[in-house]
């Protein structure tokens, strides 16, 4: 018995609620890239200006800089009966603060900039402070307030960022809740901190 095949439909440009397809016109998008590769990933409907996005996104690489900085010298100074698990926390935080750094630093160049790793300026451009802390509680506390910093720097970022550049507000809501993840780490350990 022979079976029916469907025909075969061609495939159609998906459309809004609205009726309106999504993209309007693809011929005019496909010439448009190859008259602009050169630009790299930033397209014409770019929502933002990029240079405040670059300056702004520098600002926060400062930032993650100084916190890896500041964790790092955590880490070797730390003493006492409760410093082995605290050094652990100040350890793994500055390596998720480097990472955050280079994925800063990759999405400025994504947009056509420079990461500026210049130590001049660096705590001017910082949003956290560099305070180094004498004691365990001081340096988990120093600690807690420059993730505090991070978290509504970020927040503010990510809501003047809007939706005009979803890619980089994806990245910084990622960053947002790890840096969320470090204060909740930071304020536990002062909680239990019995020194």
């Amino acid at each position: 018995m022979a079976t029916m095949t469907q025909p075969r439909t061609l495939p159609q440009t998906p459309s809004s609620s609205d009726g309106q397809p999504f993209v309007s016109d693809v011929k005019m998008i496909r010439e448009r890239a190859r008259q602009l590769m050169n630009e790299g990933a930033l397209t014409p409907n770019y929502g933002m200006n990029v240079q405040q996005v670059i300056d702004v996104l520098n600002q926060a690489l400062a930032t993650e800089i100084v916190c890896i900085l500041r964790y790092k010298r955590h880490y070797f100074m730390a003493q006492g009966l409760a410093s082995e698990s605290v050094k652990a926390e100040f350890a793994q935080h500055a390596t998720e603060e480097q990472l955050h750094a280079d994925q800063l630093a990759e999405r400025v160049v994504q947009l056509g900039g420079a990461p500026n790793f210049d130590p001049d300026g660096l705590a001017a451009r910082s949003h956290s402070e560099y305070v180094p802390g004498e004691t365990l509680r001081d340096m988990i506390k120093e600690d807690l307030v420059a993730e505090r910093v991070a978290i509504e720097t970020y927040r503010e970022i990510i809501n003047w960022i809007g939706t005009k550049d979803s890619t980089t507000r994806k990245l910084l809501e990622e960053i947002l809740a790890k840096e969320e993840e470090h204060a909740e780490d930071m304020f536990s350990l002062l909680q239990g901190l019995t020194e």
